[in-house]
């Protein structure tokens, strides 16, 4: 699988697990708002035939991140992307990839070698 840019088509098909992964973010983005990004190269989408994952490439002062932004569909389709992702990543001179995701992630992914690094709470003012 390579990460290009996809049809129309690609982001209605996934467009429910977009959604639904949207519902975790605190109402940062909307579906529009991803699509966009998409578009102007801001966010990365990978499409697969059961899920799909939304990427960002993330330029820190000593290290550049690949973060798993949205992720939705079948759990075994995306650990199957893991592989593909982490070589893009590498490619684009990326240290490391991250995940944003909700809590149960973390038990999913513990195998494959991921780690909680720190915790993100948020509170509307």
């Amino acid at each position: 699988m390579e990460r290009s840019a996809q049809p129309q088509s690609e982001l209605t098909r996934c467009r429910p697990w977009i959604e639904a992964a949207l519902g975790y973010s605190g109402g940062t983005h909307d579906f529009a708002d991803v699509v966009d990004m998409i578009g102007t190269g801001q966010l990365q989408f990978w499409p697969a035939p059961k899920g799909c994952l939304v990427t960002e490439i993330v330029t820190y002062p000593r290290k550049k991140v690949l973060n798993v932004f949205l992720g939705g569909g079948d759990m075994a389709q995306i650990l199957d992307m893991q592989d593909a992702v982490t070589a893009w990543a590498k490619a684009q001179g990326c240290d490391a990839t991250t995940i944003q995701g909700r809590p149960g992630w973390e038990r999913v992914f513990a195998k494959y070698g991921w780690k909680r690094t720190h915790t993100v709470l948020s509170k509307d003012i």
